[in-house]
């Protein structure tokens, strides 16, 4: 079996680079911000932590490909890390702690079927399900926190290598003992998800909306027992599945599907997923 753990110190060097540029301009004044063609945000910080996680990549792993949110996919090639500069430039750009640079290692040859000759962003339920994560890093330096996880080597939190815990999703067993996290509303209404996930919501002991990539990671930790967002692109789930997975959590598609390629997720402490799917599932 491949030893990734070169990979996972790699991520961390690309983290602590990405953390750097991404701190020098969290709540700066001068922050240029621009409206990409989907309507979403986009600032210089997010451009330049990309850039410089390429940058590194094209040195460190030249033969690898990569595929970033701001600049699209660059070589080909078994090996692909998969990344988003920022993950909330929403919270960013208003001063508001909760966003994160994930980075993720994906692999040719993994579990799941492939839908598509191509690697594509993961959205509507595109994306290469041949394709599977092996290392994933999540990096919240507002936060002053860091998650990782290697392909069989479990998933840890902590503010380096040497200073690391172990996470294991939680033992929850019953909805109504359960907490539950989402991003927004709109997007399970604009699907017509929405009657299942306010039942959903009723069923559970307590709901919050923390949204991005944070309620994976406290799944991951046992704090949090479910979440799913309706829409997602690759960037958004590959270093969150692996994760949630190597904590002993489940995450898939909304269709069930494993792993980050469906368009959007589902992630739980594994004894609620089919429950949790019940509902996102259902149609009035």
């Amino acid at each position: 079996m491949p030893d990734y753990l070169d990979d996972l110190r790699l991520a961390h060097v690309l983290a602590d680079a990405a953390d750097a540029a991404t701190m020098d301009r969290f709540k700066a004044l001068d922050l240029k911000v621009e409206t990409k063609p989907d309507m979403t945000p986009v600032s210089e910080a997010d451009k330049a932590a990309e850039e410089l996680i390429r940058n590194h990549l094209s040195r460190a792993r030249p033969r690898d490909a990569v595929l970033g949110e701001e600049y699209g996919t660059e070589g080909t090639g078994p090996r692909r890390w998969v990344i988003d500069p920022i993950d909330g430039t929403k919270n960013y750009v208003r001063g508001v702690p909760v966003w994160a640079t994930l980075i993720a290692l994906m692999e040719a040859g993994g579990e799941g079927p492939s839908r598509s000759g191509e690697f594509e962003s993961g959205g509507g339920g595109g994306g290469e399900g041949g394709y599977q994560p092996v290392v994933g890093l999540v990096s919240a330096p507002a936060l002053g926190r860091r998650w990782w996880a290697v392909k069989d080597h479990g998933a840890f939190t902590g503010r380096s290598l040497s200073s690391a815990s172990r996470l294991q999703v939680s033992r929850v067993s019953a909805l109504s003992d359960a907490s539950f996290a989402y991003s927004s509303l709109s997007g399970w209404e604009e699907q017509g998800r929405l009657d299942g996930f306010l039942d959903l919501t009723r069923e559970v002991w307590r709901t919050r909306a923390y949204g991005d990539f944070w309620p994976y990671m406290m799944v991951a930790e046992g704090s949090v027992d479910l979440c799913a967002e309706p829409e997602l692109s690759l960037w958004d789930m590959a270093a969150n599945a692996i994760i949630v997975t190597e904590a002993g959590g489940t995450f898939t598609g909304l269709d069930g599907r494993p792993g980050p390629h469906s368009g959007n997720a589902a992630a739980s402490n594994g004894r609620l997923h089919d429950e949790l799917l019940g509902y996102l599932n259902q149609r009035h």
